[in-house]
């Protein structure tokens, strides 16, 4: 069986944001970038997989410019068999993303899909369930415990009143969350390594995809200062400070 795994370029978690002085966009020149850390959970869940014996072939994919090659030889230093890149210049929406997943699974024919249930920067935890509708395959979203059966997969997944076990049918997309492991540490050998290894280019054009989407970004604003807060005497000057505020 062959795994597919989406990973996208984030920039790091670690790294303070800040927004470029024009409002365009968040500023990423000079700034560590890193495979986004719900995609890199994604990824070691799917190499545990291979190494267990349930999986022949690890294959990761991004969907950006070629600076996410870098991301993409990441993965493959982790342990992923293949990379691929599907190069686009254009800042998709998670519905186009999805489509181009469809594309790129149509071509490989995995047997499951592994993405982040959502990516850092946009938050937008869609394109699993999209995936998954457009391919017309069983998903589980927000999965923290992954176990293969006779008859396809196991997800214990996080919802909001607990954790909640299903099981589906492969092909299937499932999305991860942070609880499910802990990604491994990148040696310096296994980047040496991930030089040999393949990774194929794919132009966005060449799947013959509509990426358009009805969500148009017009500029970015960094959040406003926090006040100070200031200390009250009692219950009583709570509520009077805020009834002067207009909060009550």
């Amino acid at each position: 069986m062959k795994i597919l795994v989406g990973i996208k370029r984030v920039v790091d978690y670690n790294v303070r944001i800040r927004v470029r002085s024009d409002g365009s966009g968040v500023e990423t020149d000079g700034v560590k970038m890193s495979i986004n850390p719900f995609d890199e959970i994604a990824l070691e869940e799917a190499l545990r997989i291979r190494e267990a014996g349930k999986a022949d072939e690890v294959v990761a994919l991004s969907l950006d410019g070629d600076e996410c090659q870098q991301q993409i030889r990441t993965a493959l230093a982790m342990g992923a068999d293949r990379g691929i890149q599907v190069r686009t210049d254009t800042r998709l929406q998670p519905l186009g993303i999805a489509r181009a997943l469809l594309e790129v699974i149509r071509r490989e024919e995995p047997g499951l899909v592994l993405l982040g249930k959502q990516a850092i920067d946009d938050d937008n935890s869609q394109t699993g369930q999209m995936l998954a509708a457009l391919w017309d395959r069983p998903q589980a979203t927000f999965a923290s415990e992954v176990d293969f059966t006779d008859n396809g997969v196991r997800v214990t997944r996080e919802v909001d009143a607990g954790l909640e076990t299903i099981e589906v049918d492969l092909p299937a997309v499932i999305t991860v969350d942070l609880r499910l492991n802990e990604p491994r540490f990148v040696k310096l050998p296994d980047i040496m390594k991930a030089k040999r290894k393949p990774l194929d280019v794919i132009e966005l054009s060449d799947l013959d995809i509509d990426t358009g989407g009805d969500l148009a970004v017009s500029d970015f604003k960094a959040p406003e200062p926090r006040g100070r807060g200031i200390m009250v005497e009692d219950s009583a000057h709570l509520v009077a400070e805020l009834k002067n505020r207009g909060l009550v």
